[in-house]
């Protein structure tokens, strides 16, 4: 690595580092015009117009896909409280907990409107979600 210094120094001339030296100082003592202050900013806005909407977007499906987990977790509930008590749950409350390993997730609101000897039905929403999920059970497919 030292060897290409040694060329470097004897191909240029002396006078060529002076100027890189002359032109660097001179270029630094500038600061920022105004035009290129506001093009950042124009750039910054532009990015935070297409973010944001994305980032809500994306923040709604979460709050849904929360909701539909929760639905999910509660079909696995209902069916183990079938092979203790040969029928379904009709009230989230019997379901959830450590015993069946349903927890409901914050915000999600969860409702049984069906438990009996044969079937059960279930819906969830998320308060900041835009979907309510529904299952028929037992083997049914959670539907939007």
């Amino acid at each position: 690595m030292a060897g290409f210094f040694v060329i470097l120094a004897i191909f240029m001339p002396f006078t060529f580092f002076e100027e890189c030296k002359k032109k660097d100082s001179v270029e630094n003592k500038g600061g920022f015009t105004l035009i290129e202050l506001m093009i950042v900013i124009a750039i910054i806005g532009i990015l935070a117009a297409i973010a944001i909407p994305q980032f809500l977007a994306y923040r709604t499906r979460s709050y849904n896909i929360s909701a539909k987990s929760d639905l999910k977790n509660l079909c696995i509930a209902q069916e183990a409280y079938f092979v203790d008590f040969t029928t379904y749950a009709d009230a989230a409350a019997d379901i959830t907990g450590i015993t069946y390993g349903a927890f409901i997730s914050d915000g999600v609101t969860v409702t049984v409107n069906t438990g009996n000897t044969t079937l059960y039905n279930m819906s969830a929403v998320h308060r900041s979600g835009d979907i309510t999920y529904t299952v028929s059970g037992p083997g049914g497919n959670i539907n939007p």
